[in-house]
């Protein structure tokens, strides 16, 4: 049976862990062919190698997304691949929660550089084969950017800008027939927030994923994949999605 994916190329950014993992396999599962980027080579060759071992087509991509000219190379190695692009997922992020007193100001540029600038550029970069193939943008925000926490300040800033970059730009592209859509997951049992180093931002997190079901990054990808592949003429413009133990 034909899936809605099939003959479709994807480009899914932080696709070494976590959501990224999860919705390459989703995605390549349903028909897609998947280029996956991320930092770390090694977790790509395995992802890549259980993708094609189900049958499925990846391209690796190395690169580090907070350095545009890796955000130029990631677009022209997909098209040089594949002659096209349908659908991008922005979904390499970073979180690193500390109060403002305490926080790191090179912790603040990393976030706002690789959360929302790298967001942008590769957006814009991915753009006129979008229009090209009346694709479909995906951009991973959290419930950060509707509810602004203590000690996620900057995150929080990164994740308010993700949800107002996504409605402007989809507001600009709509009747270029391309779609656009902003995915705000709550707590998701992944590495994400491994890398804090401020002591009780890493206790509270700690704490959180003990007491509360967290949901699994597949649970974030099959809202990917229900997103991306309705009929043209169903554009979903945003997902808020909690654990059900989740109050805010």
């Amino acid at each position: 049976m034909a899936s809605a994916l099939d003959g479709k190329v994807a480009i899914i950014t932080g696709a070494s862990s976590g959501i990224g993992e999860a919705t390459a396999l989703a995605l390549a599962g349903a028909g897609a062919k998947v280029a996956v980027v991320a930092r770390r080579a090694e977790r790509l060759d395995a992802l890549a190698a259980k993708i094609a071992g189900h049958g499925g087509a990846a391209l690796k991509l190395p690169a580090d997304v907070a350095n545009p000219a890796d955000l130029d190379g990631i677009v022209k190695a997909t098209i040089a691949e594949w002659g096209r692009l349908d659908i991008l997922v922005n979904n390499a992020g970073v979180m690193l929660l500390a109060p403002v007193a305490d926080a790191s100001a090179e912790e603040w540029r990393q976030m706002i550089e690789i959360n929302l600038v790298a967001l942008m550029n590769l957006s814009k970069l991915a753009l006129p084969h979008l229009k090209a193939s009346a694709g479909h943008i995906v951009n991973i925000s959290s419930v950060a950017g509707r509810i602004a926490n203590p000690m996620a300040s900057a995150y929080a800033a990164t994740k308010f800008g993700v949800v107002a970059f996504s409605e402007s730009l989809r507001r600009e592209v709509y009747s270029d027939r391309v779609r656009v859509t902003v995915v705000e997951p709550g707590l998701v049992n992944t590495e994400l927030g491994d890398e804090m180093q401020h002591t009780k931002a890493r206790t509270d997190l700690a704490h959180r994923r003990k007491t509360m079901e967290g949901m699994h990054a597949e649970d974030i990808a099959d809202v990917i994949l229900f997103a991306v592949s309705r009929p043209q003429r169903v554009s979903i413009n945003e997902i808020l999605i909690r654990p059900s133990d989740q109050e805010r």
